[in-house]
């Protein structure tokens, strides 16, 4: 093939690092795809996605669409010399790092979020900042000896005790305004007490604690995307959020968030959109009004209400593994064990790639018998799920109906993750849970 046939795309990742590849002019999001896949030595990137930066916004790849739709008339025209940016990002958050089984993925999820705690603008949880500083410092310094940190309080050479102290430089771990706002030798005396705490903790221990905590931010396991509150304003105020348990919405005010509505899955009734007008109706019990925004245009409606169906799902399919999850954490937390985690991931991950290696109609039939049991919880659920309506008055979209729309929703149906996927979490976790009882341990 003529080189002029070629294109050079290099995609940034969360870490700061890039790859780079060379695809076809007619090449499509899912060619892009296969090649992070192989440079990263991963089989699927199970949280993360592709994604364009437009409009000072990041917009998913549909990995079956070309990418000449996403770069326009500059894609035509370009060449090897100059290349394309697409960006490795977050695209579902998940309620536990322990869903995430490749440690390659799950370290590219955290230094996504590490990134997202710098440039936070939750002003009103400076608490959490310094957890999650504490809890960064283990992951990537380690340990640190307590009685370095008391001979440095017992130090009579203040400079000496100043330089002793600097491990780790406050920029790395805190938000600008939080460093404004205390000073730096406020947190460089403060933040090696907290980080002392965790000694012990192991990397990925503290990896998959940072990971937790940054779900307690306002803006942090969210993605947001900005609306306007009437179509001819010139300013976007309106920031609609897509979290793991539901939608929030927020207003910006003189550079503050303002929670304005926080709605869960099942608050939601019905989202729709045409053109750039976009509705949420919630259920009757909560009695608030329909909610109208507006989008930047049609295309940002779709995708924006894509996220939300797709992300819904996610929550769907994870639930009965975050319930495992949620119970071994109780148990730990009840009877005080010193590891943070006792899921076994290195046996998790193991038999996750059996599971999904495996055609034979045995295995077939150890899911289905696995799930069972979780199967009727999950039909109370499934008649709770929410209606998501597509209709586009721009004649560059496509029509869906209505019905067609309802019946993709299906709970029953694995659209981003593999069945086996979510059955391998969830038997892992009952085999612990199941230890755990044997030992005499309770469940309750």
């Amino acid at each position: 093939m003529r080189t002029s046939q070629k294109r050079q795309v290099s995609i940034l990742l969360p870490n700061k690092q890039h790859l780079d590849c060379n695809v076809r002019v007619r090449a499509r999001g899912q060619e892009v795809l296969n090649r992070v896949l192989k440079q990263l030595g991963v089989s699927e990137l199970q949280v993360l996605g592709l994604a364009v930066l437009k409009d000072n916004e990041y917009l998913f790849v549909d990995l079956e669409q070309k990418l000449s739709k996403y770069f326009g008339k500059t894609w035509k025209r370009g060449s090897l010399m100059v290349p394309f940016i697409l960006f490795l990002r977050v695209k579902y958050y998940v309620e536990s790092g322990l869903l995430i089984m490749s440690s390659k993925v799950q370290q590219l999820y955290y230094a996504e979020l590490r990134q997202k705690v710098l440039l936070s603008k939750s002003r009103h949880q400076e608490a959490v900042f310094f957890q999650l500083a504490a809890s960064a410092l283990q992951a990537e310094v380690g340990d640190v000896e307590e009685r370095d940190v008391e001979e440095r309080e017992e130090e009579e050479d203040e400079e000496e005790n100043r330089k002793h102290r600097l491990y780790f430089l406050p920029e790395d771990y805190f938000p600008s305004w939080l460093i404004k706002r205390r000073g730096r030798d406020f947190l460089l005396q403060h933040c090696p007490g907290l980080h002392t705490e965790l000694r012990g903790v192991t990397r990925g221990q503290a990896i998959l604690q940072f990971i937790k905590e940054a779900r307690n931010l306002q803006d942090g396991a969210v993605t947001f995307y900005r609306m306007r509150q009437e179509k001819k304003e010139l300013r976007s105020v309106i920031l609609l959020g897509v979290a793991s348990k539901g939608v929030h919405i927020y207003q910006e005010v003189e550079g503050k968030l303002c929670l304005l509505y926080d709605l869960t899955w099942t608050h939601v009734d019905r989202l729709t959109f045409q053109g750039s007008r976009f509705e949420i109706s919630a259920v009757g019990s909560l009695c608030l009004p329909q909610l109208v925004f507006y989008t930047a245009s049609a295309c940002h409606s779709k995708h924006i209400l894509t996220h939300l169906r797709d992300s819904h799902r996610l929550h769907i399919t994870t639930r009965a593994a975050v319930c495992c999850i949620q119970q071994l954490e109780d148990m730990q937390a009840s009877h005080l064990y010193k590891e943070a985690y006792i899921c076994d991931t290195t046996r998790l991950a193991q038999r996750l790639q059996t599971n999904s290696l495996s055609s034979s109609m045995s295995d077939c039939s150890l899911a289905i018998q696995t799930t069972t049991a979780w199967s009727k919880e999950e039909e109370c659920e499934e008649e709770q799920v929410r209606e998501f309506e597509l209709c586009v008055d721009e004649p560059e979209e496509i029509f869906v109906d209505e019905v067609l729309w309802t019946a993709e929703l299906s709970v029953d149906e694995p659209l981003i993750f593999p069945s086996s996927y979510w059955t391998a979490v969830t038997m892992e976790m009952k085999q612990v849970l199941r230890r755990r009882t044997d030992e005499g341990v309770s469940v309750d």
